[in-house]
């Protein structure tokens, strides 16, 4: 008993060290942090030095780790809190709203994201000989995990690699395979094992999501769609739900509802020429349906979002400076 104990404590007084470290890593690398992105082309590293307010935006496959602060993001009915012991692992694109809900001047947020992908995990489950997912079940595509320390110091190896920019191209790669294994052989693994494994109705789910993102402003059939997932297509509906959250049509609405939204934003477009752009015939129906996602009428949202803007670059604000422009995370 005595040996675990020791054993334990030492895991855990690791764990703390390697966090610091972490901490450390990151606010270094954001002092003058104008963009997120880094010289490792899938990893992005975020510092915030207030909480947010709620921004909705694609999530694309990645995972998310926190450093310092705390972090909340909502799919659907489901809510997923992580902070500096826990992350958040996303397997395929879901539609979210977040806030980051713990930071400041003093202990800023500070994260990073890295981003998956498919081909990337298959060819690692076909390497290392990892057997295919047991079920055929669809699980919901994001959930929160406990950190490892294996994980985390694997995570301050690939930041420290932006240190040694020579050595990116072939030592990058490698440490983002680790990264990959750590989590295929973790609790998560089933999760991205089901999404990468050609035939499962997962990846079927994944396909069709990536169509409906390739193609939002076309008529939806959900049928074809199904057809298209090799489903019938209740089980196309059900296993779409499990894995998203929402339905396809809600998730075709989301996709178009942030697009209209961005061409008002960004190209100045009026509301009724961007919702006949996103694939909506009414202007009524566009404008009943963004004011019930963003809380206002297209008019006065984006007078808002402009306000928004006008704020940030004013010497009051508090996103002025090394912060990252919330606004940019709305269009993007």
């Amino acid at each position: 008993m005595h040996r675990q104990y020791v054993g334990q404590a030492s895991e855990s007084g690791g764990l703390v060290s390697a966090q610091v470290a972490l901490v450390e890593s990151i606010a270094r690398l954001t002092v003058d942090m104008g963009q997120p992105d880094t010289a490792i082309p899938a990893l992005s590293l975020r510092k915030w030095e207030a909480p947010t307010e709620l921004t909705s935006y694609m999530h694309e496959p990645s995972i998310c780790m926190i450093a310092q602060g705390s972090k909340r993001v909502f799919l659907g009915d489901d809510i997923y809190v992580y902070d500096a012991h826990h992350f958040l692992l996303t397997s395929v694109n879901l539609p979210v709203v977040a806030q980051i809900t713990e930071a400041s001047p003093e202990k800023p947020y500070l994260g990073l994201m890295l981003k998956l992908e498919h081909r990337a995990i298959a060819k690692l489950m076909v390497d290392s000989d990892l057997p295919l997912p047991r079920t055929q079940q669809a699980n919901r595509g994001m959930a929160v995990t406990k950190v490892s320390l294996p994980l985390l110091n694997a995570f301050q190896r690939l930041i420290n690699l932006l240190d040694e920019p020579d050595d990116i191209p072939i030592l990058a790669p490698l440490v983002q395979r680790e990264i990959l294994y750590r989590l295929l052989m973790g609790e998560q693994g089933l999760r991205l094992r089901q999404i990468a494994a050609v035939g499962s109705q997962s990846h079927q789910i994944s396909r069709a999501i990536d169509w409906l993102k390739d193609n939002f402003t076309e008529p939806l059939r959900v049928d074809d769609l199904a057809s298209y997932s090799g489903m019938s297509t209740s089980t196309f509906h059900h296993h779409f739900r499990a894995l998203t959250a929402m339905s396809p049509l809600q998730f075709q609405k989301w996709q178009r509802l942030h697009e209209a939204r961005r061409l008002m934003l960004t190209e100045r477009m009026d509301a009724a020429t961007a919702a006949f752009q996103v694939g909506y015939e009414s202007p009524s129906q566009f404008s009943r349906e963004y004011s019930r996602l963003f809380g206002a009428p297209p008019l006065r949202d984006i007078k808002g979002l402009h306000q928004i803007i006008a704020d940030e670059r004013g010497t009051n604000s508090p996103l002025k400076g090394n912060q990252k422009s919330m606004t940019a995370d709305l269009m993007a």
